[in-house]
């Protein structure tokens, strides 16, 4: 376990209160104590049905044979430990534009800030690293510029692994060709890497509150703590890590563009009592001034969506989403 000096100060007493969770529905909480088999999907013998399947029923699937190198995930892991257990303030003094670093929510506004106004507080720390303006970064600090490297090469890997996996979906759903082009904007991708401090008293969801994902896919690279559980059939059911594989998220703008034939799959995270866990996550999103069309919402473009999503957490303490932009939606 890392020292207390690197947490955020809030986050230094484990039996600290807990945070006030609002969601927009109140569920009864039935956790299974097992990780739930979910749909594997090969990415180097892609099978169309699999893949609609595992979109189609559970909007999250395990990726094996992805092809990046254990060695890379390895390292990056192991950086992303290194930088972590810095001082609270040395993080914040390090980790400067176009990285972000922020925490006690995972809602950011565009720049990459924390949200402030929130009204929930998620028992976690994360840095933003928009791929793009990646190589801007600059730092004296040669761990943290091994750190961008192996980012860099990261990244690459991931927007291979989402535009292979997005074409492949576009065809499923019988789209026009031309969607895939302007709905998948690979310069928008960005990764998340999120620490989840240990509490010694658990509540239900306190490391990241549940949620949709607002992106068109997402992919995840878990450590072997685990406490992702995702919403399915009226239960939470954890979903354990296995080594070398990654998980892939279906997101609001996937379901949208699919006319919710594909499901963003509702997900929280539970924080260890001993443990702290590390996840590095990756979102890719449209192209930023495309509209999304949609025969189930009406027309919109993700700034539109983002905007909203980021009004409403601020107002209600919670993301509403797609239901927002639905056809004859209750106003």
């Amino acid at each position: 376990m890392c020292n207390l000096e690197s947490y955020p100060p809030v986050f230094r007493h484990p039996s600290a209160s807990p945070p006030q969770l609002t969601t927009a529905n109140s569920m009864e909480d039935s956790s299974s104590s097992s990780s739930v088999p979910i749909p594997v999907v090969d990415l180097q013998r892609l099978s169309q049905e699999t893949l609609g399947e595992a979109c189609k029923e559970w909007g999250v699937f395990r990726l094996v044979n992805h092809g990046i190198p254990a060695s890379l995930l390895s390292k990056l892991e192991e950086h992303v430990r290194v930088l972590f257990s810095l001082s609270f303030e040395s993080k914040q003094a390090l980790v400067s534009n176009p990285l972000s670093y922020f925490w006690g929510t995972p809602v950011l506004t565009p720049s990459g800030d924390a949200l402030r106004g929130a009204l929930n507080l998620n028992w976690l720390e994360g840095i933003n690293v928009p791929l793009s303006q990646l190589p801007l970064f600059q730092s004296e600090d040669s761990r943290l510029e091994d750190f961008r490297h192996f980012l860099e090469e990261y990244g690459r890997h991931l927007s291979r692994i989402a535009t292979t996996l997005f074409e492949a979906m576009v065809k499923n759903l019988n789209l026009c060709p031309k969607q895939s082009e302007s709905s998948l904007d690979k310069s928008s991708g960005f990764i998340r890497l999120y620490r989840y401090p240990p509490r010694s008293v658990v509540d239900e969801a306190c490391g990241m509150m549940e949620h949709t994902d607002s992106s068109l896919l997402s992919i995840v690279h878990q450590d072997q703590v685990g406490g992702l559980e995702i919403f399915k059939d009226n239960k939470w059911l954890l979903v354990n890590p296995i080594s070398d594989t990654l998980l892939v998220h279906i997101g609001d703008m996937m379901q949208a563009i699919s006319d919710d034939q594909y499901r963003s799959v509702k997900h929280r995270v539970s924080v260890n009592k001993q443990e702290e866990r590390v996840s590095i996550c990756y979102f890719v999103f449209p192209a930023k001034g495309s509209v999304v069309r949609s025969s189930k919402y009406k027309p919109f473009t993700y700034t539109e969506f983002q905007q909203q999503v980021q009004n409403d957490t601020k107002t209600l303490g919670y993301k509403v989403g797609l239901q927002r932009f639905r056809l004859n939606a209750p106003v």
